[in-house]
């Protein structure tokens, strides 16, 4: 197994730190006395500080799901926590995020936006944005989050550092709170790819080899790609990142794959799930911020007929995207349409931040694959985030890719200052 790479650091260290950055980014919700820490020194990740977004369960702590009500006081780990921990790797505290994870700006009206490290007056994504504020600003090499449509590939590119939504199922999902448990996912962020992949190793309990990266065919997907309302120094950054990947020698082509692009029947996919998990809470009147309210409304006006067809859609997603594999070994897109969401407005260049930042995230999902966010060396601060998605079960190859194309030193990662 890959060895994690992060150094010097101790966990002490690493709490010292996040409780100073808290101040100005608001990353944690919780984090462990200095004193109170257990000493792990054996296993890949010995040692090593980790952030948990606080939506999973860690035995003696706290689960909030960023909530105004939840309050679970966990008598057991989860699956992944205990994972992690007989791994050597020492949970430092639980990350803020959006209102029971849905949703895309960790704006959150009980605990305090999750503000970006590199500029704290925008948005650090979400669903996990402090796990995506607490690797980008240094403070952790390795953090935890939850992905049901981008919730670990959006905060990990506002934030300029590495995140993989893993194959659905590859990771256990006990012990972490639902939002669509058919399609939801956990997953690590991390300040290095050799850490994001060790990370993932662990968590999805996988010790097989990386697969060796030649001449790759790249497909991008249209007109998905196409019609994204997508920002100018994201579309320009991923046509020079096209360039690089063609000057190293692979092929990178326009691909047709009809119907695939974001539209209602989204919702509609998720609405019986999400109703599952929230109608008890609704029925008791408990207490939801204004925007998690709203879009629990939509939902629970969904139909059993627009339901079907939510159902037949992420079918019909699927095939798509299983006739696009086999053409091509890769699909390529940027992570997020646009790099900056300014914290308490709604819109950005004047659509729905929702609609913006979920545009090339949200449908892998539904398809249950795989897929990485990799920032684009020299293309900003933070740096433009590209996208690359793989068949169901291709966690590896991605993460091998990844690697060489790091190695190559045309992915990688620089912790936003904190002047």
């Amino acid at each position: 197994m890959a060895q994690a790479t992060f150094e010097v650091v101790s966990p002490e260290e690493s709490i010292r730190a996040a409780r100073s950055a808290n101040e100005r980014i608001n990353a944690f919700t919780f984090l462990e006395s200095e004193s109170d820490l257990p000493q792990r020194e054996s296993g890949p990740l010995a040692g090593v500080p980790i952030a948990l977004k606080d939506l999973i369960d860690q035995k003696g702590r706290t689960t909030t799901c960023g909530s105004a009500f939840y309050r679970k006081e966990a008598e057991k780990s989860a699956a992944v926590v205990t994972r992690l921990e007989e791994a050597g790797g020492v949970i430092i505290g639980r990350t803020g995020l959006h209102e029971f994870a849905f949703g895309f700006s960790s704006e959150n009206p009980h605990f305090g936006p999750v503000r970006n490290p590199w500029d704290p007056s925008t948005s650090a994504g979400g669903s996990s944005g402090g796990s995506g504020a607490a690797v980008g600003a240094g403070l952790v090499p390795i953090a935890v989050g939850t992905d049901t449509g981008g919730s670990v590939r959006v905060p990990a590119a506002l934030c300029g550092c590495y995140g993989l939504k893993v194959t659905y199922g590859a990771v256990p999902l006990d012990g972490v709170f639902p939002l669509v448990g058919s399609i939801d996912t956990v997953g690590p962020l991390a300040d290095s790819m050799a850490n994001l992949e060790t990370a993932y190793r662990v968590m999805a309990a996988d010790d097989g080899p990386l697969p060796a990266i030649e001449s790759i065919r790249f497909g991008v997907p249209q007109p998905w790609y196409e019609e994204a309302p997508m920002a100018d120094d994201v579309r320009a950054a991923f046509v020079n990142a096209v360039n690089s990947l063609r000057e190293l020698g692979h092929q990178v082509h326009p691909i047709q794959i009809p119907d695939v692009r974001p539209d209602r029947r989204i919702i509609f996919a998720l609405a019986k799930e999400v109703q599952d998990a929230h109608r008890d809470f609704r029925e008791k009147g408990l207490e939801y911020g204004d925007e998690v309210r709203e879009r629990l409304d939509g939902v629970f006006d969904v139909t059993d007929e627009q339901a079907a067809e939510g159902q037949s859609w992420q079918g019909m997603i699927r095939d798509r995207f299983t006739d696009a594999f086999a053409t091509v070994d890769f699909l390529l897109t940027p992570t997020v349409p646009a790099m900056r969401k300014v914290i308490g407005e709604d819109l950005i260049g004047g659509t729905h931040y929702r609609t913006v930042l979920s545009w090339f995230t949200a449908i892998v999902n539904h398809a249950l694959l795989p897929a990485i966010a990799l920032p684009l060396s020299g293309t900003g601060a933070p740096p433009v985030s590209i996208q690359v998605m793989g068949p169901r079960g291709g966690d590896l190859p991605l993460l091998s890719l990844g690697r060489k194309l790091e190695d190559q030193g045309l992915v990688g990662f620089t912790p936003a200052s904190s002047e």
